[in-house]
């Protein structure tokens, strides 16, 4: 597949994005007990800058950090509906908190499908937090628990959510125009 041309314009500045995580680590401190391990799981790879930040926002927390890689999209703009597990868990998860980090929930497959295989695993408390939400796209029934922003139906990258993994690297989201 050839990428097509593109530009990018900023929807959500690096410093909106940092004041909504100290927000939302607010209410995960209120949500999990500070005595007990809470581990965080991010799904790779959109999430990698924002669960760094939510780890280091939780420094006062026992955070245990560990990744699953789950794929719909490939180097598409659109999901495939089909979710592939690629890498999954290195620690076990029963009995324990666990919060999931998603970078986007979009059409809710992926998400959806996690937290179905990982709530068989018998977590203590499961919960979900996703910095993007596009609830114009929903095509399940899913909701995270704690969402950093609503976005309309645009596709966006930076803040690690790539195109055609390119863009990881800025440090704002923003909206992917064709040219």
């Amino acid at each position: 597949m050839s990428e097509r041309p593109y530009v990018i314009d900023q929807m959500i500045s690096a410093k909106s994005i940092a004041a909504r995580i100290e927000q939302l680590c607010r209410e995960i401190r209120a949500e999990f007990p500070a005595d007990e391990k809470l581990v965080v799981v991010g799904l790779l790879r959109g999430s990698f800058v924002f669960i760094a930040d939510i780890a280091r926002e939780l420094q006062d927390m026992n955070v245990e950090v560990d990744f699953l890689e789950a794929s719909s999209y490939g180097d598409s703009t659109e999901s495939s509906r089909e979710v592939r597990i690629l890498k999954d868990l290195r620690g076990e998860i029963a009995g324990r908190n666990v919060l999931v980090v998603e970078d986007i929930v979009d059409t809710g497959y992926t998400l959806s499908h996690v937290i179905h295989m990982l709530s068989a695993r018998r977590p203590k408390k499961l919960r979900t937090i996703a910095l993007l939400d596009k609830p114009s796209r929903r095509e399940v029934d899913f909701k995270a628990d704690w969402i950093g922003f609503e976005i309309p139906d645009e596709f966006v990258v930076g803040y690690g959510i790539d195109y055609a993994q390119r863009n990881r690297n800025l440090p704002y989201i923003g909206k992917v125009r064709f040219t």
